[in-house]
Protein backbone atom coordinates (compact mmCIF):
# COMPACT_ATOMS: atom_id res chain seq x y z
CA UNK A 1 0.00 0.00 0.00
CA UNK A 2 1.98 3.41 -1.16
CA UNK A 3 1.04 7.38 -0.98
CA UNK A 4 2.45 10.63 -1.90
CA UNK A 5 1.71 13.98 0.13
CA UNK A 6 3.21 17.21 -0.60
CA UNK A 7 4.73 19.57 2.01
CA UNK A 8 6.79 22.32 2.34
CA UNK A 9 9.96 22.63 3.96
CA UNK A 10 12.01 26.52 4.60
CA UNK A 11 15.28 27.69 3.95
CA UNK A 12 15.67 31.18 5.15
CA UNK A 13 12.41 32.53 3.51
CA UNK A 14 12.35 30.34 -0.07
CA UNK A 15 9.88 27.28 0.88
CA UNK A 16 10.60 24.15 -1.10
CA UNK A 17 7.81 21.29 -2.08
CA UNK A 18 8.58 18.20 -0.47
CA UNK A 19 7.14 14.96 -1.53
CA UNK A 20 5.93 12.17 1.46
CA UNK A 21 5.99 9.02 0.16
CA UNK A 22 4.39 6.26 2.41
CA UNK A 23 4.59 2.92 1.80
CA UNK A 24 2.77 0.25 4.38
CA UNK A 25 4.30 -3.62 3.84
CA UNK A 26 3.91 -6.90 5.42
CA UNK A 27 6.55 -7.84 8.67
CA UNK A 28 7.57 -6.78 11.68
CA UNK A 29 5.96 -3.64 13.27
CA UNK A 30 8.25 -1.00 11.87
CA UNK A 31 8.53 3.26 11.18
CA UNK A 32 10.36 4.53 9.85
CA UNK A 33 11.25 7.89 8.12
CA UNK A 34 14.24 8.51 5.48
CA UNK A 35 15.16 11.58 3.35
CA UNK A 36 17.52 13.18 5.31
CA UNK A 37 15.28 14.24 8.32
CA UNK A 38 16.75 16.14 11.24
CA UNK A 39 15.44 14.99 14.70
CA UNK A 40 12.42 17.02 14.84
CA UNK A 41 10.64 15.26 12.48
CA UNK A 42 12.40 12.19 13.80
CA UNK A 43 10.24 12.82 16.95
CA UNK A 44 7.14 13.41 14.87
CA UNK A 45 6.60 9.16 14.15
CA UNK A 46 5.41 9.63 18.11
CA UNK A 47 3.01 12.67 17.56
CA UNK A 48 1.76 10.92 14.71
CA UNK A 49 1.07 7.45 15.82
CA UNK A 50 -0.80 8.77 19.37
CA UNK A 51 -2.20 11.75 16.94
CA UNK A 52 -3.69 9.12 14.21
CA UNK A 53 -5.06 6.35 17.85
CA UNK A 54 -6.15 9.26 19.69
CA UNK A 55 -8.38 10.90 16.49
CA UNK A 56 -10.34 7.19 16.40
CA UNK A 57 -8.63 5.36 13.89
CA UNK A 58 -6.63 2.53 13.62
CA UNK A 59 -3.02 3.13 13.18
CA UNK A 60 -1.69 0.33 10.42
CA UNK A 61 0.34 -3.05 11.59
CA UNK A 62 3.13 -3.55 9.26
CA UNK A 63 6.24 -2.36 8.03
CA UNK A 64 5.83 1.70 7.94
CA UNK A 65 7.90 3.66 5.64
CA UNK A 66 7.98 7.45 5.23
CA UNK A 67 10.44 9.21 2.29
CA UNK A 68 11.04 12.61 2.07
CA UNK A 69 12.05 13.58 -1.44
CA UNK A 70 14.36 14.79 -2.70
CA UNK A 71 16.98 12.95 -0.22
CA UNK A 72 19.51 15.85 -0.49
CA UNK A 73 17.72 18.87 1.39
CA UNK A 74 17.74 18.65 4.70
CA UNK A 75 14.16 18.78 6.55
CA UNK A 76 13.56 20.52 9.77
CA UNK A 77 10.27 21.36 11.38
CA UNK A 78 7.76 19.83 12.97
CA UNK A 79 5.24 21.27 10.01
CA UNK A 80 5.67 18.11 7.78
CA UNK A 81 3.51 16.08 11.01
CA UNK A 82 0.27 15.98 9.45
CA UNK A 83 1.67 15.29 5.68
CA UNK A 84 3.22 11.94 7.13
CA UNK A 85 0.10 11.19 9.01
CA UNK A 86 -2.31 12.01 5.81
CA UNK A 87 0.03 9.96 3.79
CA UNK A 88 -0.20 6.87 6.13
CA UNK A 89 -3.80 7.27 5.89
CA UNK A 90 -4.41 7.27 2.89
CA UNK A 91 -2.18 3.96 2.17
CA UNK A 92 -3.93 2.53 4.53
CA UNK A 93 -7.09 3.20 2.94
CA UNK A 94 -8.91 5.99 5.84
CA UNK A 95 -8.52 8.69 3.47
CA UNK A 96 -10.10 6.98 -0.06
CA UNK A 97 -10.48 10.51 -1.86
CA UNK A 98 -6.70 10.59 -2.68
CA UNK A 99 -5.61 14.10 -2.35
CA UNK A 100 -4.54 15.51 -5.49
CA UNK A 101 -0.87 16.57 -6.05
CA UNK A 102 -1.75 20.36 -6.18
CA UNK A 103 -2.73 20.20 -2.43
CA UNK A 104 -0.37 20.56 0.14
CA UNK A 105 -0.34 20.03 4.08
CA UNK A 106 1.43 21.84 6.87
CA UNK A 107 1.01 21.77 10.37
CA UNK A 108 2.16 20.48 13.50
CA UNK A 109 0.38 17.35 15.36
CA UNK A 110 -0.58 17.19 18.90
CA UNK A 111 -0.92 13.71 20.78
CA UNK A 112 -4.50 14.11 20.54
CA UNK A 113 -5.00 14.75 17.34
CA UNK A 114 -5.20 18.74 17.44
CA UNK A 115 -3.30 20.64 14.39
CA UNK A 116 -0.98 23.03 16.22
CA UNK A 117 -0.01 26.13 14.90
CA UNK A 118 3.66 26.34 13.06
CA UNK A 119 6.50 29.19 12.72
CA UNK A 120 7.01 29.83 8.84
CA UNK A 121 2.92 29.50 7.81
CA UNK A 122 3.26 32.57 5.46
CA UNK A 123 6.59 32.17 3.56
CA UNK A 124 5.68 28.48 2.71
CA UNK A 125 2.08 29.64 1.71
CA UNK A 126 3.58 32.30 -0.34
CA UNK A 127 6.26 29.72 -2.33
CA UNK A 128 3.69 27.11 -2.47
CA UNK A 129 1.40 29.67 -4.39
CA UNK A 130 4.73 30.59 -6.61
CA UNK A 131 5.09 26.62 -7.07
CA UNK A 132 1.83 26.16 -9.10
CA UNK A 133 -0.07 24.84 -5.76
CA UNK A 134 -3.83 25.42 -5.97
CA UNK A 135 -4.55 24.93 -2.17
CA UNK A 136 -3.13 24.57 0.69
CA UNK A 137 -4.14 22.84 4.12
CA UNK A 138 -2.97 24.81 7.37
CA UNK A 139 -3.26 25.18 11.13
CA UNK A 140 -6.56 27.15 11.90
CA UNK A 141 -4.53 29.44 13.90
CA UNK A 142 -2.23 30.36 11.38
CA UNK A 143 -5.44 30.87 8.88
CA UNK A 144 -4.85 34.93 9.16
CA UNK A 145 -1.49 35.07 8.46
CA UNK A 146 -1.42 32.49 5.04
CA UNK A 147 -4.95 34.63 4.03
CA UNK A 148 -2.73 37.47 2.84
CA UNK A 149 -1.61 34.92 0.17
CA UNK A 150 -4.38 35.59 -2.94
CA UNK A 151 -4.29 33.06 -5.48
CA UNK A 152 -4.20 29.47 -2.95
CA UNK A 153 -6.66 28.33 -1.28
CA UNK A 154 -6.10 28.77 2.53
CA UNK A 155 -8.33 25.56 4.21
CA UNK A 156 -7.78 25.70 7.82
CA UNK A 157 -8.21 22.84 10.05
CA UNK A 158 -8.04 22.27 13.48
CA UNK A 159 -7.79 18.38 14.22
CA UNK A 160 -6.65 15.15 12.32
CA UNK A 161 -10.43 14.00 11.87
CA UNK A 162 -11.54 17.00 10.79
CA UNK A 163 -8.45 16.88 7.98
CA UNK A 164 -10.13 13.26 7.45
CA UNK A 165 -13.52 13.94 6.77
CA UNK A 166 -12.78 17.33 4.45
CA UNK A 167 -10.32 15.07 2.40
CA UNK A 168 -13.60 12.47 2.28
CA UNK A 169 -16.02 14.93 1.27
CA UNK A 170 -18.06 14.13 4.57
CA UNK A 171 -17.18 18.17 5.91
CA UNK A 172 -16.63 20.77 4.17
CA UNK A 173 -14.41 23.80 4.82
CA UNK A 174 -14.20 27.11 3.17
CA UNK A 175 -11.51 28.99 1.95
CA UNK A 176 -10.63 31.23 4.49
CA UNK A 177 -9.88 34.71 2.99
CA UNK A 178 -10.17 37.41 5.26
CA UNK A 179 -8.91 41.25 3.87
CA UNK A 180 -7.34 41.98 7.18
CA UNK A 181 -4.98 45.01 5.28
CA UNK A 182 -6.90 47.91 5.15
CA UNK A 183 -4.53 51.69 4.39
CA UNK A 184 -6.34 52.27 7.89
CA UNK A 185 -4.45 48.90 9.08
CA UNK A 186 -1.39 50.52 7.71
CA UNK A 187 -1.39 53.84 9.30
CA UNK A 188 -0.88 52.88 13.10
CA UNK A 189 -1.27 54.96 15.74
CA UNK A 190 1.58 55.93 18.86
CA UNK A 191 1.62 56.67 22.48
CA UNK A 192 4.55 58.83 21.94
CA UNK A 193 5.34 61.66 19.60
CA UNK A 194 8.06 64.28 19.01
CA UNK A 195 6.56 66.91 20.40
CA UNK A 196 6.96 66.27 24.08
CA UNK A 197 10.98 66.38 23.27
CA UNK A 198 12.25 70.05 24.22
CA UNK A 199 14.86 71.66 22.86
CA UNK A 200 17.28 69.45 20.83
CA UNK A 201 16.36 71.00 17.69
CA UNK A 202 19.74 69.76 15.71
CA UNK A 203 18.73 66.39 16.68
CA UNK A 204 15.69 66.30 15.70
CA UNK A 205 16.86 68.02 11.83
CA UNK A 206 19.09 65.02 12.11
CA UNK A 207 16.83 62.05 12.73
CA UNK A 208 14.56 63.59 9.96
CA UNK A 209 17.12 63.54 7.69
CA UNK A 210 18.27 59.65 9.08
CA UNK A 211 14.32 59.21 8.44
CA UNK A 212 13.55 60.73 5.09
CA UNK A 213 16.68 58.62 3.28
CA UNK A 214 17.22 55.76 5.46
CA UNK A 215 20.62 57.07 6.82
CA UNK A 216 22.54 55.37 9.88
CA UNK A 217 23.03 57.90 13.06
CA UNK A 218 25.01 57.80 16.08
CA UNK A 219 24.40 59.95 19.05
CA UNK A 220 26.81 60.79 21.55
CA UNK A 221 26.37 62.75 24.54
CA UNK A 222 25.77 62.42 28.42
CA UNK A 223 23.29 60.71 30.49
CA UNK A 224 19.71 62.41 30.50
CA UNK A 225 19.92 64.13 26.99
CA UNK A 226 17.34 62.95 25.28
CA UNK A 227 19.63 60.50 22.94
CA UNK A 228 17.21 57.56 23.90
CA UNK A 229 14.25 59.88 23.63
CA UNK A 230 14.69 60.25 20.48
CA UNK A 231 15.15 57.30 19.28
CA UNK A 232 12.11 55.78 20.63
CA UNK A 233 10.12 58.70 18.52
CA UNK A 234 11.66 57.83 15.21
CA UNK A 235 9.19 55.21 14.13
CA UNK A 236 6.47 58.28 14.80
CA UNK A 237 7.76 59.88 11.47
CA UNK A 238 8.57 57.19 9.34
CA UNK A 239 6.44 56.59 6.09
CA UNK A 240 3.85 53.98 6.78
CA UNK A 241 4.28 50.06 5.62
CA UNK A 242 3.10 49.67 2.36
CA UNK A 243 1.73 46.44 1.18
CA UNK A 244 4.91 44.92 -0.07
CA UNK A 245 6.80 45.74 3.09
CA UNK A 246 4.05 44.44 5.32
CA UNK A 247 4.55 41.22 4.00
CA UNK A 248 8.38 40.83 4.03
CA UNK A 249 8.28 41.99 7.75
CA UNK A 250 5.66 39.28 8.41
CA UNK A 251 7.37 36.59 6.72
CA UNK A 252 10.32 37.34 8.93
CA UNK A 253 8.38 37.63 11.92
CA UNK A 254 6.34 34.24 10.65
CA UNK A 255 9.80 32.20 10.56
CA UNK A 256 10.97 33.56 13.87
CA UNK A 257 7.83 33.21 15.57
CA UNK A 258 7.23 36.36 17.15
CA UNK A 259 3.77 37.17 15.23
CA UNK A 260 1.73 38.53 18.42
CA UNK A 261 -1.59 36.36 18.33
CA UNK A 262 -1.17 35.50 14.90
CA UNK A 263 -1.76 39.09 14.06
CA UNK A 264 -0.16 40.65 10.75
CA UNK A 265 2.86 43.35 11.02
CA UNK A 266 1.24 46.20 9.98
CA UNK A 267 3.55 49.58 11.03
CA UNK A 268 7.46 49.59 10.79
CA UNK A 269 9.10 47.28 13.32
CA UNK A 270 11.65 49.23 16.03
CA UNK A 271 14.29 47.07 17.80
CA UNK A 272 16.20 47.81 21.05
CA UNK A 273 18.21 44.99 21.83
CA UNK A 274 19.86 45.22 25.15
CA UNK A 275 23.66 45.49 25.52
CA UNK A 276 24.28 42.25 26.90
CA UNK A 277 22.83 40.28 23.42
CA UNK A 278 24.63 37.87 22.07
CA UNK A 279 26.12 38.48 18.61
CA UNK A 280 23.65 35.28 17.67
CA UNK A 281 20.91 37.50 19.39
CA UNK A 282 21.64 40.22 17.04
CA UNK A 283 23.12 38.84 13.68
CA UNK A 284 20.68 35.62 13.86
CA UNK A 285 22.00 32.09 13.46
CA UNK A 286 21.56 28.51 15.69
CA UNK A 287 21.62 25.29 15.06
CA UNK A 288 18.75 25.69 12.97
CA UNK A 289 19.73 29.62 11.55
CA UNK A 290 16.43 31.89 12.15
CA UNK A 291 16.43 35.88 12.06
CA UNK A 292 18.14 38.04 14.47
CA UNK A 293 17.68 41.05 15.86
CA UNK A 294 18.57 43.05 12.69
CA UNK A 295 16.23 41.10 10.15
CA UNK A 296 13.52 41.41 12.73
CA UNK A 297 14.18 45.13 12.51
CA UNK A 298 13.98 44.97 8.14
CA UNK A 299 11.83 47.52 7.11
CA UNK A 300 12.17 49.74 10.25
CA UNK A 301 14.72 50.64 12.86
CA UNK A 302 17.55 49.16 14.65
CA UNK A 303 18.56 51.02 17.54
CA UNK A 304 21.90 50.04 19.99
CA UNK A 305 21.79 52.04 23.12
CA UNK A 306 25.12 52.22 24.88
CA UNK A 307 26.62 51.03 21.87
CA UNK A 308 30.49 50.41 23.72
CA UNK A 309 28.80 48.36 26.20
CA UNK A 310 28.12 45.64 23.44
CA UNK A 311 30.48 43.26 22.93
CA UNK A 312 32.90 44.86 20.36
CA UNK A 313 33.00 41.09 18.33
CA UNK A 314 28.75 41.95 18.16
CA UNK A 315 29.26 45.30 16.75
CA UNK A 316 31.83 44.41 14.13
CA UNK A 317 29.25 41.48 12.83
CA UNK A 318 27.08 44.64 11.98
CA UNK A 319 29.68 45.98 8.65
CA UNK A 320 28.26 43.35 6.21
CA UNK A 321 24.55 44.03 6.71
CA UNK A 322 25.11 48.03 7.13
CA UNK A 323 26.55 48.17 3.98
CA UNK A 324 24.62 44.87 1.93
CA UNK A 325 21.03 45.25 3.61
CA UNK A 326 20.96 41.71 4.38
CA UNK A 327 22.80 38.88 6.30
CA UNK A 328 24.26 35.45 5.23
CA UNK A 329 24.50 32.85 7.68
CA UNK A 330 26.51 29.84 6.14
CA UNK A 331 25.76 26.55 8.50
CA UNK A 332 27.83 22.93 7.80
CA UNK A 333 24.50 21.95 6.02
CA UNK A 334 22.80 25.52 4.89
CA UNK A 335 23.62 28.70 3.68
CA UNK A 336 20.75 30.74 4.59
CA UNK A 337 20.32 34.73 3.69
CA UNK A 338 17.74 37.04 5.75
CA UNK A 339 16.86 40.43 4.53
CA UNK A 340 18.19 43.35 7.17
CA UNK A 341 17.33 46.77 5.49
CA UNK A 342 17.37 48.69 8.44
CA UNK A 343 18.11 52.32 9.74
CA UNK A 344 20.39 51.84 12.23
CA UNK A 345 20.14 54.34 15.31
CA UNK A 346 23.18 53.85 18.22
CA UNK A 347 23.35 55.86 21.37
CA UNK A 348 26.72 56.35 23.52
CA UNK A 349 28.51 58.30 25.89
CA UNK A 350 31.66 60.12 25.08
CA UNK A 351 33.24 58.23 28.23
CA UNK A 352 33.08 55.30 30.51
CA UNK A 353 31.41 58.32 33.49
CA UNK A 354 29.50 59.74 30.96
CA UNK A 355 30.42 63.57 31.51
CA UNK A 356 33.82 64.06 29.34
CA UNK A 357 33.74 67.42 27.78
CA UNK A 358 29.86 68.47 29.83
CA UNK A 359 30.43 72.00 31.14
CA UNK A 360 27.95 70.90 33.81
CA UNK A 361 29.66 67.97 35.43
CA UNK A 362 33.19 66.22 36.09
CA UNK A 363 34.72 64.02 34.20
CA UNK A 364 36.42 61.54 36.35
CA UNK A 365 37.45 59.34 33.43
CA UNK A 366 41.39 59.38 32.81
CA UNK A 367 42.37 59.73 29.52
CA UNK A 368 43.64 56.20 28.51
CA UNK A 369 40.00 54.84 29.82
CA UNK A 370 38.22 57.40 27.63
CA UNK A 371 40.19 55.83 24.66
CA UNK A 372 39.55 52.31 25.32
CA UNK A 373 36.08 53.36 25.46
CA UNK A 374 35.53 54.85 22.79
CA UNK A 375 37.73 52.53 20.85
CA UNK A 376 35.45 50.04 21.48
CA UNK A 377 33.80 51.42 18.11
CA UNK A 378 35.80 51.10 15.46
CA UNK A 379 36.37 53.24 12.35
CA UNK A 380 34.88 50.72 10.47
CA UNK A 381 31.89 51.09 11.87
CA UNK A 382 31.60 54.71 12.37
CA UNK A 383 32.44 54.92 8.45
CA UNK A 384 29.15 53.15 7.76
CA UNK A 385 27.08 55.54 9.98
CA UNK A 386 26.42 58.54 7.80
CA UNK A 387 24.93 61.22 10.32
CA UNK A 388 27.13 61.40 13.38
CA UNK A 389 26.17 63.95 16.13
CA UNK A 390 27.30 65.22 19.47
CA UNK A 391 24.12 65.73 21.71
CA UNK A 392 24.11 68.43 24.50
CA UNK A 393 22.47 68.38 27.20
CA UNK A 394 18.92 70.90 27.50
CA UNK A 395 19.04 74.13 29.14
CA UNK A 396 16.68 74.69 32.01
CA UNK A 397 14.66 77.15 30.63
CA UNK A 398 13.59 74.65 27.78
CA UNK A 399 12.40 72.38 29.71
CA UNK A 400 10.32 74.35 31.60
CA UNK A 401 9.27 76.21 28.45
CA UNK A 402 5.33 75.81 27.68
CA UNK A 403 6.27 76.66 24.13
CA UNK A 404 4.41 74.01 21.63
CA UNK A 405 7.43 71.74 19.37
CA UNK A 406 6.64 70.40 15.97
CA UNK A 407 4.75 67.48 16.46
CA UNK A 408 5.54 63.92 14.84
CA UNK A 409 3.02 64.14 11.91
CA UNK A 410 4.43 67.76 10.25
CA UNK A 411 8.20 65.74 10.43
CA UNK A 412 6.58 62.78 9.09
CA UNK A 413 4.51 64.49 6.19
CA UNK A 414 7.84 66.02 4.73
CA UNK A 415 9.56 62.14 5.23
CA UNK A 416 7.16 61.22 2.86
CA UNK A 417 7.65 64.02 0.71
CA UNK A 418 10.90 63.27 0.16
CA UNK A 419 10.20 59.67 0.15
CA UNK A 420 8.33 60.29 -2.92
CA UNK A 421 10.68 62.08 -4.85
CA UNK A 422 13.17 59.63 -3.80
CA UNK A 423 10.97 56.61 -5.33
CA UNK A 424 10.18 58.67 -8.22
CA UNK A 425 13.78 59.37 -9.52
CA UNK A 426 14.84 55.49 -8.51
CA UNK A 427 12.00 53.75 -10.17
CA UNK A 428 14.12 52.10 -12.83
CA UNK A 429 16.38 51.27 -10.10
CA UNK A 430 16.44 48.83 -7.70
CA UNK A 431 16.32 51.10 -4.59
CA UNK A 432 14.00 53.06 -3.39
CA UNK A 433 16.15 55.95 -1.05
CA UNK A 434 18.97 57.78 -0.90
CA UNK A 435 20.52 55.64 1.53
CA UNK A 436 20.79 52.24 -0.73
CA UNK A 437 22.44 54.63 -3.70
CA UNK A 438 25.87 52.90 -4.58
CA UNK A 439 28.75 53.95 -5.85
CA UNK A 440 27.55 53.79 -9.50
CA UNK A 441 24.10 55.33 -8.44
CA UNK A 442 26.01 58.10 -6.82
CA UNK A 443 28.02 58.76 -9.75
CA UNK A 444 24.61 58.84 -11.62
CA UNK A 445 22.56 60.71 -9.45
CA UNK A 446 24.49 63.24 -7.52
CA UNK A 447 26.00 66.08 -9.78
CA UNK A 448 28.09 68.97 -8.09
CA UNK A 449 28.87 72.25 -9.70
CA UNK A 450 32.30 73.93 -9.32
CA UNK A 451 31.35 75.72 -6.13
CA UNK A 452 30.24 72.19 -3.85
CA UNK A 453 33.79 70.61 -5.39
CA UNK A 454 35.73 73.42 -4.06
CA UNK A 455 33.87 72.71 -0.40
CA UNK A 456 34.19 69.20 -0.64
CA UNK A 457 37.60 69.19 -1.48
CA UNK A 458 38.47 71.62 1.28
CA UNK A 459 36.40 69.54 4.07
CA UNK A 460 38.19 66.38 2.84
CA UNK A 461 41.48 68.02 3.36
CA UNK A 462 40.60 69.08 6.93
CA UNK A 463 39.06 65.57 8.12
CA UNK A 464 40.77 63.43 6.12
CA UNK A 465 37.66 61.47 5.12
CA UNK A 466 37.78 58.29 3.57
CA UNK A 467 36.06 57.15 0.32
CA UNK A 468 33.30 55.94 2.34
CA UNK A 469 32.52 58.96 4.10
CA UNK A 470 32.67 61.02 0.81
CA UNK A 471 29.59 58.72 -0.61
CA UNK A 472 28.12 59.20 2.72
CA UNK A 473 28.35 63.22 2.95
CA UNK A 474 26.86 62.86 -1.12
CA UNK A 475 23.84 61.07 0.17
CA UNK A 476 22.99 63.20 2.86
CA UNK A 477 22.95 66.25 0.81
CA UNK A 478 21.09 64.72 -1.55
CA UNK A 479 18.32 63.85 1.09
CA UNK A 480 18.89 67.17 2.66
CA UNK A 481 17.81 68.72 -0.99
CA UNK A 482 14.72 66.40 -1.43
CA UNK A 483 13.53 67.50 2.39
CA UNK A 484 14.25 71.05 0.54
CA UNK A 485 11.86 70.16 -2.41
CA UNK A 486 15.12 71.44 -4.65
CA UNK A 487 15.99 69.38 -7.65
CA UNK A 488 20.14 70.45 -7.36
CA UNK A 489 22.34 70.05 -3.92
CA UNK A 490 23.47 73.45 -2.52
CA UNK A 491 26.00 74.70 -0.60
CA UNK A 492 24.09 74.50 2.40
CA UNK A 493 22.62 71.29 1.67
CA UNK A 494 26.32 69.98 1.28
CA UNK A 495 27.52 71.93 4.19
CA UNK A 496 25.05 70.47 6.20
CA UNK A 497 25.62 67.16 5.23
CA UNK A 498 29.35 67.85 6.06
CA UNK A 499 28.84 68.61 9.50
CA UNK A 500 27.15 65.57 10.46
CA UNK A 501 30.81 64.21 9.83
CA UNK A 502 32.98 66.64 11.73
CA UNK A 503 31.68 64.97 15.20
CA UNK A 504 34.31 62.03 15.33
CA UNK A 505 36.97 63.80 14.39
CA UNK A 506 36.75 65.49 17.67
CA UNK A 507 36.53 61.87 19.99
CA UNK A 508 38.35 59.32 17.62
CA UNK A 509 41.17 61.83 16.35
Amino acid sequence: MYSKIMTCVLEGLQGYAIEVEADIARGLQAFNIVGLPDISIKESKERVRSAITNSGYTFPIGRITINLAPANLKKEGSQLDISIAVAILTAFGVVYNVPSKDIAFIGELSLDGRIMSIQGALPMAISLKELGFKKVIVPDDNKEECSLVKGIEIIPVKNLKDLVDYLNNELKIENYNDEIFTLENLNPSYNVDFSEIKGQEKLKRAMEIAAAGEHNLIMIGPPGAGKTMAAMRLPTILPPLNFEEAIECTKIYSVSGNLRENKLIMERPFRAPHHSSSSVAIIGGGRIPMPGEISLAHNGALFLDELPEFNKSTIEVLRQPLEEKNITISRANATLTYPANFIFIAGMNPCPCGYYGDETHECNCTLPQIQKYLAKVSRPILDRIDIHIEVEPVKLEKLTSNEETENSENIRNRVVNARNIQAKRYRKEKIKTNGQMNNRLIKKYIKLNNELNIILEKAYDKYKFSARTINKILKLSRTIADLDNKDNITANHLLEAIRYRTVDSKYWG
